[in-house]
């Protein structure tokens, strides 16, 4: 039985198929690449029960990842995060069934790794030599982190004002890093660049190779056998380049064919933030694709996208499902992500916390039911954004005593 069931790759706008053992960027048409299986074959082939048997990753969903040669798996363990129950501070939202599935206990500390996992592994069986990308951060730091993992190089631009952290970690891996004074689109020109006068490098830009997604997509999976191959009702994702949200509802259509879920889909939510809405204005304004913002801004770096390559493709999966679109603050970001940690005790990153401000918003406007199952997407630990939190506490003389409580 082969180990992967790849059949091919299908442009996303005009269904045109590509060769899948080819490295491949986007379509004719400049539109991303989708990953394609065969379903019928993977279906006679495996079960539910039998992936239950596997170790505990991502990579447990073999059959429907790119991959063909397990010797070419590339992995730090990635995968098969918690499903986490939220009681004290669902309750207090009035969402007592409310979840979270928590990426921040990933490898690098972001789902990021999952996309990295797959899409290193991938490309190295293809013989690339090193692979480019512009990043907000998180991204970065994986794919530098894989690519050291897998003995190819790592070309990586990001914003001068990323997090640090992620600087650091593509420093350590040995990646070739730049910092560009301005926005992730204007990083990307110059991978771009870069890329055409470079032998050997594959740009691996967001949606610009067709495995990132494939990695993404696994969440989907995980969350369904998490819930004994049932689906919730919503699912919050928080929406930059929204290769995760998109990832989700493949996953999701996937299992439909191979028979392991039922006909129902999880409503989707591409939460954004305020400063930074194309898809909301997008999904608002009934349109199928969004338009740059200018001037973006907000302390969620990771949904920082000004416009994003796959945002019809998010739009696509939100309207399909009967979800839904909404922008959120960065006050009311950091007043929730103190708010969680509080009741639940989970520091988690400030895009992670607008899903649960839009997950409060949405149960007060009725859109969100009292007794529906929610999951709310933690994409990172909170550890990767130490200026989220300020830190003001009294400093004690040594011969001193702590006070009486107020």
């Amino acid at each position: 039985m082969p180990y992967s069931f790849l059949s091919h790759l299908e442009c996303s706008r005009t269904g045109d198929r590509l060769d899948a053992d080819e490295v491949q960027g986007v379509s004719e048409v400049g539109a991303p690449l989708l990953a394609r299986y065969d379903l019928d074959r993977a279906r006679a082939s495996i079960t539910r029960e039998e992936i239950a048997t596997r170790p505990q990753d991502l990579w447990r969903f073999h059959e429907v990842l790119p991959v063909r040669d397990p010797a070419n798996v590339t992995t730090l363990g990635e995968g098969m995060t918690p499903l986490l129950g939220l009681p004290t501070y669902g309750t207090s939202i009035g969402v007592p069934r409310l979840l979270m599935k928590d990426e921040g206990l990933i490898p690098t500390g972001t789902f990021k790794a999952r996309g990295a996992a797959v899409g290193v592994s991938r490309a190295r069986e293809l013989g690339v030599k090193a692979v480019a990308m512009p990043t907000n951060g998180n991204a970065g730091a994986a794919w530098s982190m894989y690519a050291a993992r897998a003995g190819i190089g790592s070309l990586i631009v990001m914003p001068e004002d990323a997090p640090e952290i992620t600087r650091r970690e593509c420093v350590v891996s040995g990646a070739e890093l730049y910092l560009v004074d301005g926005l992730i689109n204007h990083a990307g020109a110059l991978v771009k660049a870069a890329v055409e006068q470079r032998s050997g490098y594959q740009e691996v830009s967001t949606l610009k190779e067709p495995y990132r997604i494939e990695g993404k997509k696994t969440m989907g999976y995980e969350i369904a056998e998490q819930l004994g191959w049932q689906v919730p009702d919503v699912i919050l994702y928080p929406a930059g380049g929204g290769v995760g949200l998109i990832g989700i509802h493949k996953a999701m259509k996937e299992m439909q064919e191979l028979g392991w879920i039922g006909d129902k889909l999880p409503r989707l939510v591409a939460v954004q933030a305020e400063g930074c809405p194309p898809i909301v204005d997008a999904f608002e304004a009934g349109l199928d694709e969004s338009t740059l913002v200018e001037g973006t801004h907000t302390l969620a770096f990771g949904i920082n996208v000004p416009k994003a390559l796959g945002d019809f493709l998010v739009l696509q999966a939100v309207r399909e499902s009967g979800g839904t679109a909404v922008a959120v603050s960065d006050e009311a970001i950091l007043e929730e992500l103190r708010n969680l940690a509080e009741a639940e005790g989970a520091w988690i990153c400030p895009e992670g916390a607008a899903c649960l401000v839009a997950t409060r918003e949405l149960r007060e406007s009725g859109w969100i039911g009292e007794h529906e199952q929610v999951v709310v997407l933690n994409t990172g630990t909170g550890l990767k954004y130490p200026e989220t939190v300020g830190i003001d506490v009294p400093v004690l003389p040594k011969d001193g005593a702590v006070p009486s409580p107020a």
